[in-house]
């Protein structure tokens, strides 16, 4: 049991290291670049690892409070509410309008449509 453990601590301890690492944005790795960093961590099993958890990396709230899953949106620093976004309240319009046109084209169809049926029910009876 014991000899499990030598083995599957620093084995836990690199794939911690390395899924760290992928995941950190190349502007806060220090020292070095990201690639370096992940063949330091696969190359020297044991203290790979121990130095990039140790001096790898910016520690601590990235600048803007960014998240994992913003990294790869562009880097943008700073994120608005829906309701302050120029750009979503642009694209808001611009959904009306197109909404606006379609029920316009609708009801422009169902006033010829009701028409049609007038004449034909009219028809019959004129005869």
């Amino acid at each position: 049991m014991l000899r499990a453990l030598i083995y599957l601590l620093p084995l836990a301890l690199t794939i911690f290291a390395f899924i760290d690492c992928l995941n950190t944005p190349e502007d806060e790795a220090k020292h070095l670049p990201k690639i370096a960093w992940v063949f330091i961590i696969l190359l020297f099993w044991i203290v790979g690892p121990i130095v990039w958890l140790a001096a790898g990396k910016v520690r601590g709230v990235p600048a803007g409070g960014r998240t994992p899953s913003e990294w790869h949106r562009g880097h943008r620093q700073q994120w608005v509410a829906p309701d302050d976004n120029p750009d979503f309240l642009k694209s808001l319009k611009e959904e009306d309008k197109k909404d606006e046109a379609l029920l316009k084209d609708w009801e422009a169809d169902l006033r010829r449509r009701e028409e049609e049926l007038k004449r034909r029910e009219n028809g019959p009876e004129a005869s």
